[in-house]
């Protein structure tokens, strides 16, 4: 088989001749059906480098929410009390906008990444990858054997053997996904929320052990069944990969200046036979005048791929820069005695071009100030924030309370969050119009980094009112220093 590529080939353009994968999905037949994928277990440096990689984050994980840091867990994102913990800081929906704006900086660094890297993220740090191909597959592996011993199992006969192969792989898959289920339930609503689930009557948290059924099964599905679709069909991370990338985006690429065209070793051996050509063996060494590439047309590279691809064929979406290809490429290099690197990080531009990428570009930079003005907004608004902050709102279903004396009240309901890692003492004082204010239960000492809920009434002189709706401002003070400010209205009559 004697397959010929040019770089010109390699064009974004689909219409182009040799583009015809673009307008297929690899693990869709022409019929509509699902092409299971059996990728060949991989081996080598990068391949043992991200396993490394792979068991510091899995571990990192489930360790998380038992790491704690000034009493906080390390990562909380507990939206039904809309608290939220980042590396021990609490922030509370009055901190929407810290959060917002920290939110838009990461998304633009994720643009800013991937613009230069590619899709490095999904083949070294992304859970679904993690998970997949470092633990399940791996699991998978041991279990059935490499992928020609699992196409056989799955064609077989049902069997004792396999049956039992087929139990224990799905029995350690479902435990495995349940306990994935609990850790991320764990990231939501905290450890101690989450044992008292596991071990208090199951009766007493229908709703919580419903998540973690629903959470399981939904983690059963995507790693026994749906699989790499994850990344070709459901992520919206990899559709904009489209747009985020660019021929000057570092990514797996196959050297096409070098590896074509391509030819199998016994075509070679065929043709110095044929012609008493000096250049044709396993071991020929890369000059000019050679008729062949280094790509030998092994489909290594193409076996060992987890979501079906041809990196031959250049960038693609499916791409997940695992570097999978990047290992069996060099090791069929240092077989047939040539330089290993065929696929390896590059640019489309650097090959094409036979030059060192480039990493900063025009486009690069744009993204770069873009950060850093985003970032460095979200910096100051992370060093601005109070050290406590109140909530107050007048109590609803009442109206205003006429008194003896000519003044009138309201009754208000206030929410004060400590934002500190210390216990502090706070006080509600009225800074204008001039009034009183009457605590109802309100606490004296507020907990670290915890929220407190109270009651006061205020008590306004007629002369201060106006008519129906008076603006009015509290001040929330830390001894005698002013460390908030809140604004409200006093409900009072027509003509006071």
């Amino acid at each position: 088989m004697n397959r010929s590529s040019t770089p010109d080939n390699l064009a974004l353009d689909p219409s182009d001749k040799g583009q015809h994968f673009r307008d297929a999905v690899s693990t869709i037949s022409a019929e509509g059906r699902r092409n299971w994928l059996y990728p060949r277990k991989p081996r080598g440096w990068y391949y043992d480098v991200r396993s490394v990689v792979s068991w510091i984050l899995i571990g990192f994980l489930f360790a998380g929410p038992f790491i704690k840091i000034n009493g906080q867990p390390i990562i909380l994102l507990n939206i039904l009390d809309r608290k939220f913990v980042l590396f021990g800081t609490v922030f509370w929906t009055q901190d929407f906008h810290i959060l917002a704006v920290g939110m838009l900086s990461l998304i633009i660094f994720i643009v800013l990444f991937t613009a230069i890297y590619g899709r490095l993220f999904c083949g070294w740090v992304c859970p679904q990858t993690i998970f997949m191909e470092m633990l399940f597959r791996k699991i998978e592996y041991a279990i059935e054997g490499d992928a020609p011993e699992q196409k056989r199992l799955n064609r077989s006969p049902f069997t004792a053997n396999k049956a039992l192969k087929k139990g224990a792989k799905l029995g350690i898959f479902f435990g495995i996904s349940f306990l994935i289920a609990n850790i991320f339930l764990a990231y939501i609503i905290g450890v101690d929320a989450l044992w008292e689930i596991v071990t208090n009557d199951p009766r007493e948290h229908l709703t919580g052990l419903t998540a973690i059924t629903l959470f399981s099964f939904v983690f059963f599905g995507v790693f026994t069944r749906f699989r790499e679709q994850v990344c070709i069909v459901a992520c919206p991370y990899g559709r904009l990969q489209s747009v985020l990338v660019d021929n000057s985006s570092i990514a797996v690429t196959y050297d096409f200046a070098r590896g074509e065209d391509r030819s199998l070793l016994n075509t070679r051996q065929k043709e110095k036979r044929d012609d008493g050509s000096v250049f044709f063996t396993n071991n020929d060494k890369i000059h000019k005048d050679r008729k062949y590439g280094d790509c030998i047309d092994c489909y290594q590279c193409v076996k060992v791929c987890p979501t079906g691809i041809d990196i031959r064929d250049g960038i693609q979406l499916e791409c997940i820069n695992c570097t999978a290809c990047m290992d069996a490429c060099d090791e069929i290099m240092e077989k047939t005695g040539r330089p290993t690197g065929l696929v390896r990080y590059a640019s489309f531009n650097s090959i094409k071009d036979g030059l060192k990428a480039r990493l900063f570009t025009p486009r690069i930079a744009a993204y770069m100030a873009l950060f850093a003005i985003v970032f460095g907004l979200f910096v100051y608004f992370l060093g601005t924030r109070p050290e406590a902050e109140a909530v107050i709102l007048r109590e609803p279903g009442r109206t205003w309370n006429e008194l003896p004396d000519g003044a009138y009240s309201n009754f208000y309901n206030v929410k004060i969050f400590n934002k500190t890692l210390n216990d502090q003492a706070v006080e509600v004082r009225l800074l204008h119009p001039a009034g009183e204010i009457q605590p109802l239960g309100l606490p004296d000492l507020l907990p670290a980094h915890e929220l407190v809920e109270g009651r006061f009434m205020v008590f306004l002189p007629g002369s201060e009112l106006q008519p129906v709706r008076t603006p009015i401002e509290f001040g929330l003070y830390s001894g005698d220093q002013l460390i908030h400010s809140v604004s409200s209205v006093f409900i009072g009559p027509q003509n006071p």
